[in-house]
C-alpha cells in the first residue's frame, strides 16, 4: 500500500514540474508570430521616400551620389543652356526647297559618282588628293588668321605650306602634321573672322550646291573663290572640272555621314539648320578662345560634325 501511495506522489510531482517548465506551448505561438522581423518592406516603410523610388535606388545605388551633389546637375543645365544656339529663318520656304534640291543632288548624282570613284581609286591616293587641295587653300586660311590677329596661326600656316609644298611633293603628303613638327591646319575662314570681331550670324540661308550658310558666312564663299588658285584657271570648264574632282574626292572619304544625320532626325531640315548654327557658334567661340588664353582649355576644343565641317568652310 505504501508503495502505491509513493508512486502516486511521484507522478503528481512530475506533472507539476512539467506544467512550470519554459518549453514551447500553444499559447506562446501567437506571441512569437506578432514579434517584428527584419524584412525589407518594414525597413523601407520607415523612410520618407516613395517606396517605388526606394526600390529604384536600391537597384541603382549610384544615383544617390549624383542626387547629393546638386552642383553637378546645375552645371549640366547651365552648359546645355549656354550651348543652345538658334538662328532666325525668315526664308524657310525657299530654304526648304533648296534643301530638297541639294538632297536630291547628293543622292542622285554626287553619291553614286563618289561611290564609283571610291571603288576605283585606293584610299591612300584619295587622301593624297585631299591633302593637295587642302594645301591650295593656304591663302584663305593665312589671310583669315592674319585678320584675326592670330599670329601663331599665321606662322603655323606658313610653315605648313612651305614644308608640305617642298617635302610633301606639292602638298600630296602632310609631313608637317607629324609628331615631330605637329603643325596642324588652322581650320578657319572669312566668316569666322567676321564672327571673331563681333559680326552676328544673321539669318539662315541654304544656297544651291553650297548648302547651309548665313549672310556672314556667305562671305566665305566669295573669299574662297578669290583666294583659291583653282579659280584662276584660264579655261572655265577646266576650273569646274577641277572643282568637281575635289568635291567627289572629298565625298568619297565621308560617305555615310550625311545619311546618318538625316536618318536620326525627325525633320532633317530643322536638324541641319540647328546643327549648322551650333557648329559655327562653336567654331567662332574656339577662335575667340585662342586669342584669349585666359579662356579654359575645355572651351577651345569644340565638337565637330564631319558633314558640316565640309559645308561650313
Amino acid at each position: 500500500m505504501k508503495y502505491h501511495i509513493g508512486l502516486i506522489l511521484l507522478c503528481v510531482l512530475l506533472t507539476a514540474g512539467c506544467a512550470h517548465s519554459p518549453g514551447p506551448s500553444s499559447a506562446a505561438l501567437p506571441v512569437a508570430q506578432s514579434s517584428p522581423s527584419p524584412q525589407p518592406i518594414l525597413l523601407a516603410s520607415t523612410s520618407e521616400q516613395n517606396p517605388a523610388q526606394s526600390a529604384v535606388d536600391a537597384v541603382n545605388p549610384i544615383d544617390d551620389e549624383y542626387k547629393e551633389d546638386e552642383s553637378v546637375d546645375e552645371y549640366a543645365k547651365d552648359t546645355v543652356q549656354e550651348e543652345r544656339v538658334e538662328i532666325a529663318d525668315p526664308l524657310e520656304p525657299f530654304n526648304r526647297a533648296t534643301h530638297q534640291f541639294n538632297d536630291k543632288l547628293y543622292f542622285w548624282a554626287l553619291k553614286p559618282v563618289a561611290q564609283g570613284y571610291k571603288a576605283i581609286v585606293p584610299e591612300t591616293a584619295r587622301v593624297s588628293v585631299k591633302n593637295f587641295f587642302s594645301n591650295l587653300g593656304f591663302p584663305a586660311r593665312f589671310l583669315s588668321c592674319l585678320l584675326q590677329a592670330d599670329f601663331s596661326g599665321v606662322a603655323t600656316e606658313t610653315g605648313r605650306f612651305t614644308i608640305n609644298t617642298i617635302w610633301g611633293i606639292g602638298g600630296l603628303l602632310d609631313p608637317s602634321a607629324g609628331k615631330e613638327l605637329d603643325l596642324q591646319k588652322q581650320d578657319t575662314d572669312m566668316g569666322q573672322t567676321l564672327g571673331v570681331w563681333g559680326v552676328g550670324q544673321g539669318f539662315y540661308i541654304v544656297w544651291p550646291v553650297f548648302g547651309p550658310s548665313s549672310p556672314r558666312d556667305s562671305v566665305t564663299i566669295a573669299g574662297d573663290y578669290f583666294l583659291y588658285p583653282v579659280s584662276y584657271i584660264s579655261s572655265w570648264y577646266a576650273g569646274v572640272g577641277v572643282r568637281a574632282v575635289e568635291e567627289v574626292n572629298a565625298t568619297s572619304l565621308r560617305i555615310g555621314d550625311y545619311e546618318a544625320l538625316k536618318e536620326a532626325a525627325i525633320d532633317p531640315y530643322v536638324a541641319f539648320r540647328d546643327a549648322y548654327a551650333q557648329y559655327r557658334f562653336k567654331k567662332i567661340k574656339a577662335r575667340k578662345a585662342k586669342r584669349n588664353p585666359s579662356v579654359p582649355a575645355a572651351e577651345k576644343a569644340p565638337s565637330i560634325n564631319p558633314v558640316l565641317q565640309e559645308k561650313g568652310n
